[in-house]
């Protein structure tokens, strides 16, 4: 896993302000509009995405601890600590949900953390399993009351779970309006509620 400090080229003691100063200094540099029709216009997509996801990692990791510096200990490139998690949420932002799902699951039932069930909700929600997702964001709220993207989430899967069933909604064509909802809103949680992630 790529630490989000090296990307952004900052140290996990830079202050918030200086966090959110190299993010927008990055992504002036590398957004795609800067490169329409460039032969590196892949490259700078790619960028971005991962200037994207160092800031909304620092800034979860942040909020997650209470703090306003990082209490992770990063390593050539990688961290330690929650970094399986990590790898559950690029997952379920890539829509690879069996393979998150596969993850989440061997993790000893004693393990399960609050990030844990946020991450099991976020992934039956995207399988439209809105009211199982909603028991187990709930359980994570409860083991994390100051956790904010988790009552967001929360919140979020409530008011759109009303009139539907525990079962997973789509149609023989494809995706219907309720999986392009739920799932929007499960990526808007998981990159912090910023819309600039994915």
């Amino acid at each position: 896993m790529k630490n989000p400090y090296d990307i952004l080229g900052i140290t996990p003691n830079a202050t918030n302000e200086e966090v959110k100063s190299a993010y927008r200094a990055l992504a002036k540099k590398y957004h795609p509009d800067n490169y329409v029709d460039s032969p590196i216009a892949d490259l700078a997509q790619s960028k971005m995405q991962d200037i994207n996801w160092a800031y909304d990692e620092i800034l979860r990791e942040r909020t997650t601890q209470g703090g306003s510096n990082s209490q992770k200990t990063y390593t050539s490139g990688s961290y330690q600590g929650s970094g399986e998690y990590s790898r559950v949420r690029v997952m379920i932002n890539n829509g690879d949900i069996n393979g998150a799902e596969s993850i989440l699951n061997g993790v000893k039932k004693d393990e399960r953390n609050a990030e844990w069930y946020f991450l099991k909700g976020c992934v039956l929600t995207r399988r439209g399993y809105y009211f199982d997702a909603i028991k187990f964001i709930d359980k994570a709220c409860t083991m994390a009351p100051d956790n904010q993207e988790y009552s967001t989430m929360r919140d979020n899967l409530r008011a759109q779970s009303t009139g539907y069933g525990n079962q997973p909604q789509g149609n023989a064509g494809g995706c219907n309006m309720c999986d392009v909802c739920s799932t929007l809103i499960c990526l808007d949680c998981l990159c912090g509620g910023n819309g600039g992630c994915c």
